[in-house]
């Protein structure tokens, strides 16, 4: 990593990573296009109450997933295989303990119905969304583990291994929707049961590979089970900056949730069609971003261990080479979203009337995704470089500091503008680019001063070698 060609690094890291990715934002938009076409916007309007709380799930799969890799890298690193181990098996046990909880509440109506004022299930809405989350709550075992353990099959030097659980998960989904959704008409019961059955195949591909399969360097076994407390604080440790950037994420959606029913209530719209177009709009951002992490996590390793060993000339390099994949990805959607917003609106079975309105709400929402790139590269840059502190703000300001607010700012502000023309839900839109080139713009101060920082350090230490 710190010789050979930057461009053919930055390939071979960036390819594997992008799909995966795209493999997992695909998920939530064939749940949406099935539902949409079955049962139009009520399908979709559960789906998106049910959202945040999908988001939680993810959060604590990364919590204890992200934290038992990193400290299992770190073991392998230092030749302790046995310890890597050790947190690979708690990380299972973790899983089942985190299972036990979201399936005890499920159980319970109070808090379940709790949860659903909380992401705005209005009356029609509610038992729909209801039905989809508790059979999810039910089955959270197997995306977190098919999520959490995920990861150590990177670590184990097979990404392609990991790729090819999540695809099979992928596959499963899709062919499960179509039988239970359209087949059989179960409606959202089934699109949940569907979710459920792809992450069952995704979860016994993954613990297969760590039971059964030959020459890895670590495997999941009975005895590591056991709770070790020390290595349980580490892993919640190392996750936790994960989990709070999802965790911010379901706070933004709880957020959007409560104001969409507000002034889709005072709309011609209505609160169950404002939630199907935002449900869309939601599926569609969340897709879209998913090959620029990929971009900017295929970096890391690149970016971390060519500034660990002082390759100033090729950190710059793999920096700016990685924010212009990520950009030119970037452009490319937002031509798309901004040529065929009806055409993408459509897809997912809504009436002719919201297509409309979520047409508009694509435009808008997505104006400002061509800096976006640069935005998440960036804050991926710092963390890879040991600067987590830049990086967790960074990213906080885009999802959460700028973004909240403004949700709450932009129908008061709007609408009153001379000449406006928009009301309080048109204006709910506008919150994400105003949001987007904030964050873009603070970004870009910390990458200058972060790139004179460079440029003193190379001058300091000769430029040494830059790579290919």
């Amino acid at each position: 990593m710190g010789t050979a060609s930057i461009p053919r690094l930055i390939t071979e890291f960036a390819i594997p990573s992008v799909v995966g990715m795209v493999v997992n934002g695909s998920y939530n938009i064939i749940d949406s296009m099935f539902l949409g076409h079955a049962m139009g916007e009520i399908g979709l309007s559960a789906v998106t109450v049910a959202n945040p709380i999908m988001i939680v799930f993810m959060a604590l799969s990364m919590l204890v997933g992200n934290g038992g890799n990193a400290l299992a890298a770190l073991r392998l690193g230092e030749g302790k295989r046995q310890q890597a181990e050790v947190a690979l098996g708690n990380v299972v046990t973790l899983c089942l303990v985190l299972w036990v909880l979201v399936a005890a509440m499920a159980a319970c109506p109070p808090v379940l119905d709790g949860l659903l004022t909380l992401s705005s299930a209005t009356d029609d809405v509610r038992p729909y969304a209801a039905s989809f989350i508790r059979i999810l709550c039910f089955g959270f075992v197997l995306q977190c583990l098919s999520m959490g353990v995920n990861n150590f099959i990177r670590t184990s030097g097979a990404p392609n291994m990991a790729l090819g659980t999540m695809v099979i998960g992928l596959i499963g989904a899709t062919a499960f929707n179509y039988l239970f959704v359209l087949v059989l008409d179960w409606g959202v019961v089934g699109s949940a049961v569907a979710t459920l059955c792809g992450q069952a195949m995704s979860c016994a591909a993954v613990l297969g590979y760590f039971i059964f399969g030959k020459s890895v360097p670590m495997r999941i076994r009975g005895r590591y089970l056991r709770p070790n407390f020390r290595v349980i604080g580490t892993i919640l440790a190392y996750g936790f900056p994960s989990f709070a950037v999802q965790a911010g994420l379901a706070v933004v959606n709880f957020v959007l949730n409560y104001q969409l029913v507000r002034y889709g209530a005072l709309s011609p719209i209505g609160a169950e069609d404002a939630l199907a177009s935002i449900g869309v709009v939601n599926r569609v951002g969340m897709f879209t971003v998913m090959p620029i992490i990929g971009v900017a996590v295929s970096l890391q390793p690149l970016l971390g261990f060519n500034y660990g060993a002082r390759l100033i000339g090729r950190v710059r390099k793999i920096y700016g080479l990685g924010v212009a994949g990520a950009t030119v990805i970037a452009c490319a959607e937002w031509l798309f979203i901004q040529l065929f917003p009806a055409v993408i609106a459509g897809a997912f079975g809504i009436s002719e009337q919201l297509v409309e309105f979520t047409a508009f709400a694509l435009r808008i929402q997505f104006l400002m995704l061509f800096v976006v790139g640069f935005q998440i590269v960036s804050a991926n840059y710092f963390q890879a470089t040991g600067q987590p502190a830049k990086s967790i703000f960074l990213t906080l300001t885009r999802q959460i500091i700028f973004l909240v607010p403004l949700l709450f700012f932009m129908p008061h502000l709007m609408p009153g503008l001379s000449g406006s023309t928009l009301d309080g839900l048109d204006a709910l839109y506008f919150a994400t680019p105003v949001s987007d080139f904030l964050s873009a713009f603070v970004t870009a101060i910390f990458v200058l001063f972060e790139l004179r920082r460079l440029k003193r350090m190379q001058q300091v230490m000769g430029k040494g070698p830059t790579g290919a």
